[in-house]
């Protein structure tokens, strides 16, 4: 009776042990679908991210730094050190004026559009993503598109076949964007090469970079807001 009791333990192990293996056998392979584009896309965006992480470690062991250094002085100059670090994050968050060498780029359409026969348009959302995700890659420290300025919650859509930024519909062509940088050259030698102006050609627009000495960059003129984040309460 034992025997029978192990022949059947045995023979229902196998017969699981077969049945995964089939199971396993049957699932469908996931492949990834994304094309060249897509996943260049992607490696951009987190080598940006990674280069935003790395400045802000930088500053705020700086910042922690500075504090140190006024601990051994008077309670007025850690109020200075404060309103220059909240005056620095104003200018870092682009609610402020800047002025200062860069570049301008400027976007046109590439073909003539009475021969043509058709309407300028503004060029799609997402290659003015991918243009403005590689000039931040390539050293851009602020940015403004004609008059609107961008900012971390800054978006491009696509509304009603009409290309809207921080809510705003874009202007007829030529477009501008204005671009600081303290190595102007150094960015438009990267960025004449770079994929976003092929981009730009394919969707039938034309990029072209100029470096300028002085440039005006305006400030965000909206209300910023603020999700996820809560008051702390003092205790």
């Amino acid at each position: 009776m034992q025997q029978k009791w192990i022949f059947t333990i045995i023979t229902f192990l196998i017969g699981f042990m077969l049945a995964i293996q089939f199971h396993t056998t049957q699932e469908p392979v996931v492949r990834d679908t994304r094309d060249v584009r897509e996943l260049r896309r992607e490696l951009m965006a987190e080598q940006e991210r990674h280069q935003q992480l790395n400045s802000e470690i930088e500053k705020a062991q700086a910042l922690l730094a500075q504090y140190e250094q006024t601990l051994h002085n008077r309670e007025d100059d850690i109020s200075d050190v404060l309103s220059e670090q909240i005056a620095a994050l104003r200018k870092e968050a682009g609610l402020e004026e800047e002025v200062g060498p860069g570049l301008l780029v400027t976007i046109d359409s590439l073909y003539h559009e009475q021969f043509f026969g058709q309407a300028r348009r503004t060029p799609p959302a997402d290659v003015f993503r991918f243009l403005i995700n590689e000039l931040n890659i390539y050293g851009a420290e602020s940015i403004a598109v004609e008059n609107e300025r961008i900012i971390s919650t800054s978006a491009f859509r696509d509304v009603n076949n009409m290309t809207h930024l921080n809510s705003r519909r874009l202007p007829p062509l030529p477009i501008e964007v204005k671009v600081l940088s303290e190595k102007a050259e150094t960015l438009q030698n990267q960025m004449v090469v770079s994929e976003s102006v092929e981009y730009f050609e394919i969707e039938g627009f034309s990029v072209t970079f100029e470096i300028v000495e002085e440039l005006e960059l305006p400030a965000y003129d909206q209300t910023p807001r603020v999700r996820y984040m809560e008051e702390v309460k003092e205790e």
